[in-house]
């Protein structure tokens, strides 16, 4: 498929359309949304980045990783640490933290890609539970206590702002990097390997795709990216500690962001986190603790009402809408000319 066909096909839908007029319109959300709702869309756009990332290793390479908040957290523990240690750059520490998840990404998928389904699930969970252990009796790190950056001058520089506006930019160009990899490997032949991991392992396997290997290199790509999440959270909010990182309910909550957007879809992961981090920061928000959890309780039936009317997310409900509307056209079309005839 040409470029020109490729930009044909993605305009021709209205998913497109919606999610590029939507990154227009954040482009001009600073202008207009101030303070506590400003923090929000950066929420937003981090936990869609978040999303994305899981969504090459679940969506497209079919394996439902449960413990994706182990590369969040170790890029966000790698740029605190190496600034509170070794007085290192927080851009540096950020390349620590690539370097380190997809190492630790690369010997969690080693022994677990031998395991399947829902076993493979519990083992990323106990990887993440364990991680959660040994950072909070890290007393180095921070410990149950966690780590508090130094405030410095304002510049890109030291990763520092006195305004939100900067951090919002930067995390809407991560966002729209790694929707530009979601899309180059929707269309790539590592895309299509991925998929065939995913619909027939062993038919994959038949045609001489080397199923370790590709699973791999999902993994290894969404750690990385989940790791920069990471760099930038502690960068915005100057604290981390192992609940914020690590807590296993981080790791679900990424995972069903994108299975309530659409698994497998461009978009999928950015309409699952504009309407599941509204819901948890407005029962916070609105309720305070009598609301705990009660976010949790609306997005899980949410889920299953997906899960069990629409298995293809939102995004895949309105593509197969699309796809009959035009079906429908079509018919009518040759309907009509057939009586003309």
């Amino acid at each position: 498929m040409t470029d020109n066909n490729l930009i044909k096909k993605l305009w021709q839908r209205p998913s497109t359309i919606i999610v590029t007029l939507l990154f227009l319109f954040l482009l001009v959300v600073p202008k207009i949304v101030t303070g506590y709702y400003l923090h929000a869309v950066i929420l937003i756009i981090m936990y869609a980045t978040l999303g994305t990332a899981w969504n090459w290793i679940g969506g497209f390479a079919g394996q439902m990783s449960l413990g994706n908040a182990v590369y969040f957290g170790l890029g966000a523990y790698a740029t605190a640490c190496s600034q509170l240690w070794w007085g290192w750059n927080p851009w540096l520490g950020l390349l620590l933290g690539i370097v380190l998840s997809g190492i630790v990404a690369f010997l969690i998928g080693l022994p677990c890609f031998r395991l399947k389904g829902h076993y493979f699930a519990i083992a990323t969970m106990a990887v993440g539970e364990i991680v959660n252990i040994i950072f909070t009796n890290w007393d180095a790190a921070g410990g149950a206590s966690g780590l508090y950056l130094t405030i410095k001058e304002s510049s890109l520089l030291n990763f520092q702002f006195a305004s939100k506006v900067p951090y919002f930019y930067i995390v809407l160009v991560l966002l729209v990097l790694a929707t530009a990899i979601t899309i180059w490997l929707k269309n790539s032949r590592s895309g299509y390997y991925f998929r065939a991991i995913k619909e027939d392992p062993e038919a994959a396997k038949a045609l001489g795709i080397n199923l370790v290997n590709r699973k791999l290199m999902a993994i290894i790509l969404s750690g990385t990216v989940s790791s920069v999440a990471g760099s930038f959270w502690i960068n915005y909010m100057l604290f981390i500690d192992p609940p914020s990182a690590f807590l296993i309910m981080t790791s679900v909550q990424i995972a069903l962001i994108a299975v309530m957007g659409g698994m497998g879809t461009v978009w999928g992961p950015i309409v699952g986190a504009s309407i599941i981090i509204p819901l948890s920061e407005g029962s916070r928000m609105f309720l305070g603790g009598t609301g705990s959890g009660i976010d949790l309780v609306i997005y899980g039936l949410l889920i299953m009402l997906v899960a069990i009317y629409q298995p293809g997310g939102i995004v895949g409900a309105v593509n197969n809408y699309t796809k009959k509307r035009q079906s429908k056209k079509k018919a009518t079309l040759k309907a009509v000319q057939e009586v003309s005839e």
